[in-house]
């Protein structure tokens, strides 16, 4: 419902301002917000491509969120954010069980994410968590703005 994207959108911008300026200009942070989660990114995302957005709640409160959306052969985990007052209190790591769960629920049976790589604490938790780093990509996004990114993997069953 749209009051619930409105408070995605409020809760994005607020973390990625927050979060981003350690690794992003400003300019490139604007972009990215408006490009990505905005109400009208959002609103695309959930109806055309398969989507699905939920909040982190902490004594009732939205305080972080994570987006996935189903791929053929994966899931994909596109957004993991919890406000920086919230981090380092397990609320990443419970969250991240909730995602391996919708993810065997939907069978599959593995997991896919990007994430920047000079972004080294949070890929420092995904290693934590069992994932691996299995490319390099860069990605151009508009307005000269690009995304050096890793793609790293979780598998839930290992077939090989």
């Amino acid at each position: 419902n749209d009051n619930m994207i409105e408070e995605l959108t409020n809760l994005a911008s607020e973390i990625w301002h927050e979060y981003w300026v350690q690794i992003l200009s400003i300019e490139q942070i604007e972009y990215m917000v408006e490009k990505f989660q905005s109400f009208d990114a959002i609103k695309t995302q959930i109806a055309c491509e398969n989507y699905n957005y939920y909040f982190i709640k902490y004594n009732d409160e939205s305080v972080g969120y994570f987006g996935i959306s189903f791929k053929k052969d994966y899931l994909f985990l596109s957004k993991l954010y919890i406000k920086k007052s919230y981090r380092h209190m397990g609320l990443g790591t419970k969250t991240f069980e909730k995602i391996k769960e919708i993810c065997i629920k939907n069978n599959h049976d593995n997991i896919k994410l990007t994430v920047n790589k000079y972004n080294e604490n949070t890929i420092k938790s995904y290693k934590k968590w069992g994932f691996k780093i299995i490319e390099s990509v860069v990605a151009e996004i508009g307005n000269d703005f690009v995304m050096d990114d890793y793609i790293m993997q979780y598998k839930i069953r290992d077939f090989t």
